[in-house]
């Protein structure tokens, strides 16, 4: 089947970057939109940037111009660059991608989630 596995995750100071990457594999045919959800305790999960296949973004009102998501088509990765990190953004973040596996129809797949913690 397809996996979904992140990395990069962890414990930063406020004004911090941190890079998230996650690794879709599998019996992938092909992988369209792609993009990062966060969940902080309490809240419910939201979208933080997405990209489809052919490069177009879309971000969240909270993390405009600090956040910036792309992808490897050829590796089938997508990233999220996070910069000048405040402590609500804080929160386990998600891969997903829509991905049609070979010889199936397509899913909606998430990743495990890696936590990302802002604090001095």
């Amino acid at each position: 089947q397809v996996q979904l596995v992140e990395s990069g995750g962890g414990l930063v100071q406020p004004g911090g970057s941190l890079r998230l990457s996650c690794a879709a594999s599998g019996r992938i045919f092909s992988i369209y939109d792609m993009g990062w959800y966060r969940q902080a305790p309490g809240k419910q999960r939201e979208l933080v940037a997405a990209i489809t296949s052919g490069g177009s973004t879309n971000y969240a009102d909270s993390v405009k111009g600090r956040f910036t998501i792309s992808r490897d088509n050829a590796k089938n990765t997508v990233s999220l660059q996070m910069n000048s990190l405040k402590p609500e953004d804080t929160a386990i973040y998600y891969c997903n991608a829509q991905v049609r596996p070979i010889g199936t129809s397509t899913g909606n797949y998430w990743g495990q989630g890696t936590q990302v913690t802002v604090s001095s």
